[in-house]
């Protein structure tokens, strides 16, 4: 593979950069967090994708809010509310029902609830991510198309059962991906969530996969990566880690003892891609602006992160 270097050394410098944005911000300290003027303007996501405050929410409110849930019911739960990816429509569901589980679920309801929202003009869909909208289960609107999934997945299928099996990521992965309304980069956004949780306990960095932005990433950083695939140059990225950031004299400070993972190197490559439309816009892409400007949330994110990690920040 032959690298254009520059941008090669870019990665590095985002991946620590918003890092370090991330502890001065947790510290207490007042912005600005950088010189960099992309960063103080633009919003990106944290280097570690766990950080992102829609994970934290999942993490605090969907998977360790303090109650015990079945193994099946937790498994409802981190699909209703990634399929959404909305904290808001979570809460407006859950002040309309007495909890969110396999019990409480019944599909006409739950539409009724999300359509007054929408006639209300409210968002029910997190944007960071398009989540595909074709009318696979005969409804015209995409939320009623989510929740005969849903249906289908627990009620019908018993996916529950079969996830709980797998041995792997990739395995779980497959499953999931099978199911209409359900592509590749969906699929292995889901399965990192469900790996958050303690009902399975996949290997995470066995298995990974390039999505839309991590590909326009990769194609900026690399002029020629010959025959080795998308997810080989995400693995090899987190491999040299820690020997590239001694490269660049970059202080990189993980979380606890954690090193980046594969889903966290592939998410930077997409946020690298992101930076370079402002700072490299000779790179040419299918994007060249980057939508969303940087807004200082007011509530403050207590964080917390998958017990089996042991990590205390």
């Amino acid at each position: 593979m032959k690298k254009r270097q520059e941008i090669y050394d870019l990665y590095w410098y985002f991946a620590c950069e918003r890092q370090n944005i991330f502890w001065k911000k947790l510290n207490g300290e007042k912005a600005p967090w950088t010189d960099d003027k992309i960063l103080q303007e633009y919003k990106f996501c944290n280097s570690y994708r766990v950080n992102d405050r829609v994970s934290q929410y999942l993490l605090r409110e969907v998977i360790y809010n303090g109650k015990k849930y079945s193994k099946e019911d937790m498994l409802f739960r981190i699909l209703l509310f990634k399929l959404f990816n909305k904290e808001s429509t979570w809460e407006l569901l859950l002040n309309n029902f007495s909890d969110i589980t396999l019990k409480t679920f019944d599909l006409k309801k739950y539409s009724k609830i999300l359509n007054e929202a929408i006639t209300s003009n409210i968002k029910i869909y997190n944007d960071a991510y398009i989540s595909c909208a074709n009318k696979a289960f005969g409804y015209d609107r995409k939320h009623d198309n989510h929740l005969a999934l849903l249906n289908k997945m627990f009620n019908v299928d018993k996916i529950d059962k079969k996830i709980l099996k797998c041995k792997t990521m990739e395995e779980a992965f497959n499953i999931l991906k099978s199911y209409p309304l359900i592509g590749n980069f969906m699929a292995y956004q889901l399965v990192t969530d469900i790996n958050y949780s303690d009902i399975v306990n996949w290997q995470e960095n066995e298995f990974t996969v390039a999505g839309p932005g991590s590909l326009r990433g990769i194609k900026k950083c690399f002029i020629d990566r010959g025959t080795i695939s998308n997810e080989d140059i995400i693995r090899f990225m987190y491999q040299h880690q820690d020997e590239e950031f001694k490269r660049l004299n970059l202080n990189f400070k993980r979380i606890g003892n954690r090193p980046l993972q594969l889903i966290d190197c592939q998410n930077i490559f997409c946020e690298l891609d992101k930076y370079c439309r402002q700072a490299k816009p000779e790179l040419k892409s299918n994007r060249t602006k980057i939508k969303k400007h940087y807004v200082p949330k007011k509530t403050k994110i207590n964080y917390i992160y998958p017990w089996k990690w042991n990590i205390k920040i």
